[in-house]
């Protein structure tokens, strides 16, 4: 298998956690005998420091040239004045926008040996294993028009939600096709009490849930949903919403996996695909070798997976994520109620890196018997 992929190490903890996605990447190719190839980029504060725009044309370029792009993260607080097609969340936008990627797919697992790293009881969280689909092309971050009126006595913004009928059936597909892979029960998330896109929401998720009579389909509002997320996560298995419900939903059920930087992401559907890990840039700890790696690892197992469409490689990384985590190795985020071996950004890269080549020596050994 030959990839080309473009890296945008991005801003904060971006570069670290991306340095490690590589390590692991690069492991992989060394087992099984891939090529991958990586051209790094600028996006984000990054580049506007060093070209003026957060999402420079040679970045574009690179990322619609490439197979895969694999992002660290954006933002950083001394871009927080700009206006905002200038700041650095601009260049997120406007990647996700460049590549197509309508679907996002944000697996949360809580694992057995994290469990009491959760702040929800063990009883609680043991077992939750949950895929949110998000919209990610539509909805108020990118509806028009938006914007700041500054006439009048009163100041007033505005942003525009809207979703039209291709933009709700081509993610809802995506939906149902992956619980037909999983547990076969897909919970729409909306809020079509209120809201007119969700009630055309509601509509088209209900005609394309006929073309999957094997797939279960439950409807719920999303305060209803956020509250059952802490409640009781076992109950869902695909959760399908717009934009910004997937984007706050998501960011909650992190608190399942006992920490925002357990999550991975894949950006699917569109020309390029895009995987970033689900947490931000937490510029206060960047530098100092305290992030937690795994959510960009756990992403780089979703671009072996969705993209170069190698299950057993992905499978395996994911595998050696969780033999890490039960030999009691914790970055400082996931450290739990008991006593673990509390490992830095680099050290836990490296560690999921031999686990993985001792996952690998095991199968080669096994078949030659």
């Amino acid at each position: 298998m030959k990839l080309k992929i473009t890296v945008l190490p991005g801003d904060g903890i971006g570069p670290e956690v991306t340095q490690e996605a590589l390590r692991v990447l690069c492991s992989v190719a060394e087992v099984y005998g891939h090529e991958f190839s990586f051209e790094e980029h600028l996006i984000g504060g990054a580049a506007i420091e060093q070209t003026g725009s957060p999402f420079p044309p040679a970045t574009l370029d690179s990322c619609l040239a490439s197979d895969a792009v694999l992002l660290g993260a954006v933002g950083a607080p001394q871009f927080d004045g700009l206006a905002g097609d200038q700041r650095p969340e601009a260049g997120l936008l406007a990647l996700r926008s460049s590549c197509g990627a309508f679907a996002n797919l944000r697996p949360v697992v809580c694992y057995d040996a994290t469990a009491d790293s959760s702040p929800l009881k063990a009883e609680v969280v043991n077992g939750a294993d949950v895929l949110i689909v998000r919209e990610l092309l539509g909805g108020l971050y990118f509806g028009a028009p938006r914007g700041i009126n500054d006439e009048g006595a009163t100041r007033e913004g505005f942003n525009t939600m809207r979703y039209d009928e291709q933009e709700v059936e081509r993610v809802a597909r995506v939906a149902f096709e992956a619980a037909c892979a999983r547990g076969r029960k897909v919970t729409s998330v909306d809020k079509a009490n209120v809201l007119e896109t969700s009630r055309l929401w509601r509509e088209v998720v209900n005609r394309v849930a006929r073309e999957y009579p094997q797939v279960t389909l439950e409807h719920m509002y999303v305060d209803a949903c956020a509250m059952h997320l802490m409640l009781n996560p076992r109950r869902f298995d695909v959760i399908l919403t717009e934009n910004l419900f997937g984007d706050i939903l998501s960011d909650e059920a992190a608190v399942l996996a006992g920490s925002l930087g357990m999550l991975a992401s894949a950006s699917v559907g569109g020309g390029t695909d895009v995987y970033e890990p689900v947490h931000g840039s937490a510029p206060d700890i960047a530098g100092q070798g305290l992030a937690n790696p795994l959510g960009a690892i756990a992403s780089a197992a979703l671009l072996l997976r969705h993209t170069a469409g190698l299950e057993q490689e992905a499978q395996d990384v994911e595998d050696s994520i969780r033999a890490v985590l039960e030999r009691g190795y914790r970055t400082a985020d996931i450290q739990g109620q008991t006593g673990k071996y509390i490992v830095g950004t680099e050290e836990m890269g490296t560690l999921v890196s031999e686990a993985l080549a001792e996952l690998a020596d095991m199968r080669h050994a096994y078949h030659a018997v």
